[in-house]
């Protein structure tokens, strides 16, 4: 099989990896990719929102499949395109299609969707310029803190959550009126405040069944003690110890299957994965947000747990034959920590160069942010490189991730020290 991966990232480097393993694989192509899913695959020049480029990239390839990383051209509808193209409608894409993809897409569209479905979730309001009196007004009535959400992609940034009454008006004012996230702003989503604490969950469906991937734990804050502004993801680690038997029960009987049977309900077929962002309150779940692809650093944990031929799954979602795959988990306790550049996720310099990479041994390094300049590993974004390692229990695993990270270097680089504090090992 020749399969084309979509993206640039820590995500879609784990994604290459585990491809690049299958028995199935012919040629593996990544783009436009970094430098390290150049040594499991090829590097293509080419953006994943240029869909005409990809199009004669497939063509001339005989591209059987394209795994798409990020959300951006799922929103946009990448998969539509494919399937609306006869020169390319046998090319099998992972990932849905652009209506599905309103799951993440659209605050609103979701929040919508799970209270048709009885999906425990936060309460709402939705609010735009039409009924901003009545958003302030249903800020008066709530409890702080005060959670606001721009409806649409906002590169991972659209969320607030504020404690001051004032401030969350003004910020409400900011994003409906100045179009603060832009256009992604003009509805804003009010939610109620859950407290507890937050985990992923991921299932890839065919549009009639689904496999449960394994789930995992990010920590999304800069600073330790999940302190400081919101990031891409600072590091993860899978699995997550209060997610047992009973809690997965819950989140598959009152979350999962609701959510795939409504999609077919609702007549969208759904074909690719699902990332279900959970807050775990008093041991129920509850749904923050869905996205309609695999988290980051999240993956970079969760596929080295996968023992299953991932182009057997995608073959299945493919051909609706998903129930007839085995998914097979590896036990282990895996453990990832992201080094990012300094300053990020506020202004950050590039072009540094990556020192270390070949003293490790027992970890997988995974890059997000990346190039190669010669023989020479640089940076090229704010998280630079997710250091991934295998351990008998989370704290076995997370003592060997930190020996490797702290073998590579680069100028004013930054970790968290603090990765899975919040979630002690069940004794």
């Amino acid at each position: 099989m020749n399969v084309l991966v979509l993206g640039s990232g820590g995500r879609e480097h784990a994604i290459s990896w585990k491809i690049s393993q299958s028995s199935q694989i012919d040629k593996l192509f990544i783009a436009p990719g970094n430098a390290g899913t150049n040594q499991v695959g090829t590097n293509v020049d080419l953006k994943p929102d240029d869909f005409e480029g990809i199009k004669t990239f497939c063509l001339e390839e005989k591209i059987d499949f394209v795994v798409v990383g990020p959300e951006g051209p799922l929103v946009d509808g990448i998969h539509d395109f494919f399937l609306a193209d006869p020169q390319l409608s046998k090319v099998a894409v992972i990932g849905p299609n652009k209506e599905a993809a309103q799951l993440e897409g659209s605050k609103e569209f979701s929040k919508k969707f799970m209270k048709k479905y009885n999906i425990p979730t936060a309460k709402y309001l939705a609010v735009t310029s039409d009924n901003l009196d009545a958003g302030i007004a249903h800020l008066e009535a709530l409890k702080p803190p005060y959670v606001l959400k721009a409806d649409g992609l906002a590169a991972g940034k659209g969320v607030l959550i504020l404690d001051d009454l004032n401030e969350a008006k003004k910020e409400l004012r900011s994003m409906i009126k100045d179009g603060k996230f832009g256009s992604a702003s003009s509805t804003v989503v009010i939610e109620e405040f859950l407290s507890g604490i937050e985990l992923s969950v991921f299932i890839i469906t065919d549009g009639q069944s689904y496999k449960i991937l394994p789930e995992a734990k990010d920590y999304k804050r800069i600073g330790e003690g999940d302190t400081g502004l919101n990031t891409g993801g600072m590091g993860a680690v899978s699995p997550v110890p209060f997610a047992n038997s009973a809690f997965m029960d819950k989140v598959e009987n009152q979350i999962i299957i609701p959510t795939v049977k409504g999609l077919k309900a609702e007549g969208i077929d759904y074909k690719g994965f699902i990332f279900f962002g959970l807050i775990n309150v008093k041991n129920d779940p509850y749904v923050i947000e869905y996205n309609c692809r695999m988290g980051d650093p999240e993956t970079e944990v969760v596929i080295p747990r996968l023992k299953s031929d991932i182009l057997e799954l995608f073959e299945g979602v493919a051909t609706e034959t998903l129930s007839e795959r085995d998914v097979v988990f590896d036990e282990r306790t895996v453990t990832g920590v992201m080094m990012v550049s300094g300053g990020y996720p506020d202004a950050y310099e590039k072009e540094k160069n990556i020192q270390g990479l070949n003293n490790i041994f027992d970890s997988i390094v995974f890059h997000a942010g990346t190039k190669q300049d010669g023989p020479t590993y640089v940076t090229s974004g704010g998280r630079v490189l997710c250091v991934t390692s295998y351990g008998k229990n989370q704290s076995d695993a997370l003592n060997r991730t930190y020996e490797n990270v702290e073998k590579i270097n680069f100028d004013k680089a930054y970790y968290r020290k603090d990765i899975g504090f919040d979630i002690p090992e069940v004794e």
